[in-house]
């Protein structure tokens, strides 16, 4: 198996354990909270999918999804284009209000652009430096793993939030 089906094959997993998830949960459900700082399972799944769009973008140097396909304006949150969620208060958590297929449709954007970011990439390509504000720079190889690590954590997150809503009868 080549280097690029192996990372598409991870990607593939993070777009299928949110859809899994999204398909499950009721609108209330996306925006439950466990407690009043939690995040809900919409946040995590914008987060996760604005991060990926965020790196893979900078990493392969285009534009984001986010602003060059209009999904900023489909989601009319009240932060700058520029958020991706990292280091937001509870408030802005919970300001995260989008449709099941609001967040899947960003997510499949973003998961397209990725896959073919990643197709036909070899070990040569995985070694560039994509950031070189860390010592040792940052290479591809270890944004993409970074990203794929996050991503599958938030994932999870967002399962486990939406299993617990449900327990809750949310």
């Amino acid at each position: 198996m080549a280097i690029d089906d192996i990372l598409i094959d991870g990607f593939d997993r993070v777009r299928q354990t949110v859809h899994s998830t999204l398909r499950r949960a009721t609108e209330d459900q996306l925006v439950h909270r466990i407690d009043s700082e939690a995040n809900t399972v919409a946040w995590l799944v914008w987060h996760l999918t604005r991060v990926q769009d965020d790196h893979i973008a900078e990493a392969f140097g285009h534009e984001q999804v986010w602003t060059a396909r209009g999904w900023v304006e489909r989601f009319q949150l009240p932060f700058n284009a520029g958020e991706t969620g990292y280091g937001q208060t509870a408030e802005e958590v919970g300001a995260v209000h989008a449709s099941a297929e609001l967040l899947g449709g960003y997510l499949d954007a973003v998961h397209a652009r990725t896959v073919e970011c990643l197709r036909g990439i070899d070990d040569d390509a995985l070694e560039r430096v994509v950031d070189d504000s860390y010592d040792p720079p940052v290479t591809l190889a270890v944004r993409l793993v970074s990203v794929l690590s996050d991503d599958l954590q938030h994932a999870g997150q967002a399962a486990y939030v939406l299993g617990i809503s449900r327990r809750a009868g949310s």
